[in-house]
């Protein structure tokens, strides 16, 4: 199972919304769940409402037509954002501004579990990040996540935590920035 062997597609909204079930089945494998638990329906809710955002963006890797791996996000609006809302510590107001096409949010990354560890995640993040207009890219995770140290050794610095809102995954998460374009 060597990365040379996965193919990447990029994929607007339209073409997203279309392989929805795919995208929740291959979640839930990378977290070991049931397809129709919780965890998998907050983020089929997630998914579907990011689908028709502005400057959204889905990569898909693919091994023999099985799709082992996705990323996908959208540019942030212009003016007042609420993903920076109650970041601490607090960043500068040059920071925080948003012209709607400043900033990328990386929403989601995600690899079926016999594909972690293959370099797959890397490829479907600089394929996404490597094909951006924006400044800079954003993400969020939980607090302590295992996958923090792998987001720092790809580059991304943590500047800052925001709290969560009420049915959230987490009470807080931990906001990356990821200067663009992507080099590697």
């Amino acid at each position: 199972m060597a990365i040379d062997v996965v193919s990447l597609t990029h994929h607007d909204g339209e073409e997203a919304a279309a392989l929805l079930k795919e995208l929740c089945d291959a979640y839930a494998d990378a977290y070991g769940v049931e397809p129709g638990e919780d965890k998998t329906a907050a983020f089929h809710r997630r998914a579907e409402k990011q689908f028709a955002r502005p400057g959204f963006t889905l990569v898909t890797a693919r091994d023999e037509g099985q799709l082992v791996g996705f990323v996908f996000g959208f540019t942030l609006p212009a003016g007042d954002t609420h993903w920076w809302g109650g970041v601490q510590p607090e960043p500068t107001a040059e920071f925080l501004q948003e012209t709607g096409s400043r900033t990328w949010v990386l929403s989601e990354i995600e690899v079926r579990r016999a594909w972690q560890g293959r370099g797959v995640g890397r490829a479907l993040h600089d394929a996404a990040l490597g094909a951006r207009g924006e400044e800079r890219a954003t993400l969020a995770t939980g607090p302590d996540a295992a996958a923090q140290p792998v987001y720092e050794s790809w580059g991304w610095r943590r500047v800052g935590r925001i709290p969560g809102d009420e049915g959230d995954y987490y009470s807080a998460y931990d906001l990356f920035v990821l200067e663009l374009p992507v080099s590697r």
